[in-house]
């Protein structure tokens, strides 16, 4: 994903950070083998790794199980599907550009 960010509904503006393939490793490293195959565990986490920051407050890439929990409710409902519409619509366009549509 591109640097980009956006608005929840309460107003904040989140940033968002590109997860490339080594975040991506290091996120897996976080989870651990159970919950790196749970896909919804996964899914959250990577919502909460894609946050960069909240209100230009800088919110730390998760290094633990316990940091995607702590960034996971800083952003709470409002931002996780402000962030997960944002990461959905990437992935849409990515899919389009391969598709050559």
């Amino acid at each position: 994903m591109m640097a980009q960010s956006v608005t929840d509904k309460a107003g904040r503006v989140l940033e968002l950070r590109r997860v490339g393939v080594l975040e991506q490793l290091r996120l897996y490293k976080a989870l651990g083998p159970e919950l790196s195959e749970n896909q919804a565990y996964m899914g959250l986490a990577r919502v909460a790794a894609a946050v960069a920051a909240v209100d230009g407050v800088p919110l730390p890439f998760p290094a633990h199980e316990a940091g995607i929990e702590a960034a996971l409710e800083r952003l709470g409902e409002d931002g996780v599907e402000a962030v997960g519409r944002a990461l959905l619509a990437h992935e849409e366009r990515n899919l389009a550009a391969d598709a050559g549509n």
